[in-house]
């Protein structure tokens, strides 16, 4: 027997029974909830990212710190500077004083005894010479013998080594000279103390030991990112970088690009070709020309964290949703797809502007 409407009125207390206001009130809201989470996973566009972590850089090695070395050995006397102090290209950092005081003083005597020498060993020579230019007059009228001759020779010779090796020994005194008159140390650029060796006072240095650290206030910055190795093969130079600055407040939506707030654009630079020790790849990006600039030196310093998102292709909510939960790589560009599949030129590699994409596989 199929129920029929009427059938109700036999039961007069179940007929007026009526779901409560919040019950239908709810499962209106879970349908409407239902379908717009549907239409937006199937038609709201969003940008895929390749994210990472990173630092704040400075693109020309002039502009990054520098450590300031001891170029003699010796015991440090004096110190020009202290930390955080700005100081110029040349001004003295150190003064460096040699164990033996009177080094100085034996360098210079022997300097002196050697100038001699070759002063001596070049007479010696020109005489050697004259001899050399009689004997030959003699040999030709036939009054000395050939050996006479020859004797005369080697003297002439014997000299021109002398005199050498006296000016050898000449040069490797002016080094030591001009090294130990560099006991005052410089700083080689314009910047500021970031610190100063100060255990290193009063005690021995050797050539090489770090005085002091001079960091630079003026630098052309670049970010450093650090990308995981499943996304790199999709990164490219000329891909845009959003970045987030630390300490700088900011609201990001990685796939909505135009929704973020406190965000700053950048470019991709290079990739580095190798990983480093933990398995990630850096990725330098400069500042997007024509864009927002980038914060003042003075609020993301060299050094500085940096978060940044690399931006890719743009697939649906829903597919994005489905590739992270099945934990695929990011999607593939036209460009990619066309060299897997062997379009992108007759030898199957697709003619990309950095060369970074390599043949996936055999052509077609």
């Amino acid at each position: 027997m199929s129920y029929r409407l009427e059938h109700i009125d036999h039961f007069p207390t179940l007929a007026r029974m009526k779901s409560p206001r919040v019950v239908v009130i709810t499962a209106w809201l879970v349908v409407v909830a239902i379908t717009a989470a549907a239409l937006v996973m199937a038609f709201v566009p969003w940008v895929q990212t390749a994210n990472g972590d990173g630092l704040v850089v400075a693109l020309n090695p002039d502009d990054r710190a520098a450590d300031v070395s001891s170029l003699v050995s010796g015991r440090i006397t004096e110190w020009y500077v202290k930390d955080g102090e700005r100081v110029n290209a040349g001004q003295p950092i150190a003064r460096v004083v040699d164990l033996d005081p009177d080094y100085l003083t034996r360098l210079a005597a022997e300097r002196a005894q050697i100038e001699a020498e070759i002063a001596a060993v070049t007479q010696s020579r020109a005489t050697a010479q004259l001899d050399v230019n009689r004997a030959s007059s003699l040999l030709r009228d036939g009054l000395i013998a050939r050996r006479d001759y020859e004797l005369a020779q080697i003297k002439v010779a014997e000299g021109g080594a002398k005199l050498a090796e006296s000016r050898a020994k000449l040069q490797r005194i002016d080094v030591q000279l001009a090294r130990q008159s560099s006991q005052v140390v410089r700083a080689p650029r314009d910047g500021r103390i970031q610190t100063v060796n100060a255990a290193l006072s009063g005690g021995v240095v050797s050539p090489g030991s770090i005085l002091a650290t001079v960091a630079p206030e003026t630098a052309t910055r670049a970010v450093a990112l650090y990308i995981d190795g499943r996304d790199i093969a999709l990164v490219r130079p000329g891909q845009q970088v959003r970045l987030e600055f630390e300490g700088w407040p900011a609201i990001q939506f990685s796939g909505w690009p135009s929704v973020a707030q406190g965000i700053f654009d950048g470019r991709v630079r290079a990739v580095d070709p190798t990983s480093n020790a933990g398995g990630l790849f850096r990725v330098l990006v400069e500042p997007a020309p024509g864009k927002k600039p980038w914060p003042d030196l003075r609020f993301t310093k060299l050094g500085a964290k940096v978060r940044g998102w690399i931006q890719m292709e743009t697939v649906k909510v829903g597919y994005e949703l489905w590739r992270q939960l099945n934990d695929f790589p990011l999607e593939f560009s036209k460009d990619i797809k066309d060299s897997i599949s062997g379009k992108g030129g007759s030898d199957g590699v697709a003619k990309d502007d950095d060369d970074t994409v390599r043949k996936a596989g055999k052509p077609k």
